[in-house]
């Protein structure tokens, strides 16, 4: 068996403050690459992650990260404050109102991956976060072979979209929602998406389909492609993070295979680790339920996951 591979997961780190039809939570840790990074450890350590926090940023959280092999050197530590997210979900819970955004400490943040990681990375996952730190990122992550996994949002594509389009190419894998993927393309046909972002650059796309799952589309002759359901849930106690935590748990999958050019069945394999990973986010606020996941959990979803979708 291959040895896993080098992962490092840059992005934000927040404190978020959300609200539900059931419950209000504040405190709480937040951010792509938080959630990301968590979700990536279950199949892979250490995972390092590279963001800043600020000098009011709740030291339980970074401590609850490095518990789980979270490796926190890329972390920069700042004397303003922490960004913040203040958000609202509506009844039936897919719908969302932010309140607030405090950029604070990303306001003039420049990206710095510790030297040892960026040589070694080869597995290099830009969550979240303006493309402008994105391609500061990929500048500083030159490992002989790596492959680089990047998801963005509608901010970005509607105020940095050339930027993104960089991005897009000198990636291999693009993950983007379904709303974020007919706004990019400017179809509605999630198909026709799916292969029109082909053609910006990445080898493969994936389009996150929230509770319905997910659509993976791989470059080549003949074109590949896979749909996986999202695992079924009865209650939906906090969705915040759900696609991040899918991010991570498909980088760490692939990490953990141990090749650089993962085959189109170990991404196809990924993409469903990453729907029942994600679930589990669903089930409590912030990242409370990852913290309390063991593998036995997760095995055994991924073994009901596959009775049920199976025929």
């Amino acid at each position: 068996m291959p040895a896993p591979l080098p992962i490092v997961v840059g992005g934000t780190i927040a404190i978020d403050n959300v609200k539900t039809p059931f419950a209000d939570e504040t405190n709480l840790l937040g951010g792509s690459a938080a959630y990301a990074a968590l979700a990536a450890s279950f199949y892979h350590a250490p995972v390092h992650l590279v963001g800043i926090v600020g000098q009011d940023f709740p030291p339980q959280h970074l401590a609850m990260l490095e518990s789980r092999g979270v490796s926190l050197d890329g972390v920069e530590r700042s004397e303003s404050e922490s960004f913040t997210w203040s958000g609202e979900y509506s009844n039936n819970m897919n719908k969302r109102v932010t309140h607030r955004v405090g950029l604070n400490v990303l306001e003039n943040w420049q990206v710095k991956v510790p030297a040892a990681v960026g040589s070694s990375a080869a597995y290099v996952v830009l969550a979240n976060m303006s493309p402008d730190n994105q391609l500061e990122m990929l500048a500083q992550c030159q490992a002989k072979e790596r492959f680089v996994i990047a998801d963005t949002m509608d901010l970005w594509i509607e105020i940095a979209n050339e930027r993104l389009h960089d991005v897009l190419k000198q990636i291999d894998l693009f993950v983007i929602n379904d709303s974020e993927a007919r706004e990019f393309t400017r179809t509605p046909n999630l198909l026709h998406a799916g292969r029109i972002m082909l053609e910006k650059g990445p080898k493969h796309v994936v389009i996150k389909l929230g509770e319905y799952g997910a659509m993976l589309f791989s470059a080549g002759q003949p074109e590949q492609f896979f749909r996986s359901l999202a695992y079924p849930l009865e209650e939906l106690v906090d969705p915040t993070g759900a696609g991040d935590s899918f991010l991570g748990a498909l980088a760490g999958y692939l990490a953990a295979k141990g090749s650089a050019m993962p085959d189109f069945a170990t991404l196809r394999d990924a993409v469903v680790h990453g729907s029942v990973l994600a679930s589990f986010t669903c089930e409590a606020f912030s990242t409370r339920r990852l913290e309390t996941l063991d593998a036995a959990t997760l095995s055994g979803r991924m073994d009901h996951f596959r009775s049920v979708t199976s025929w």
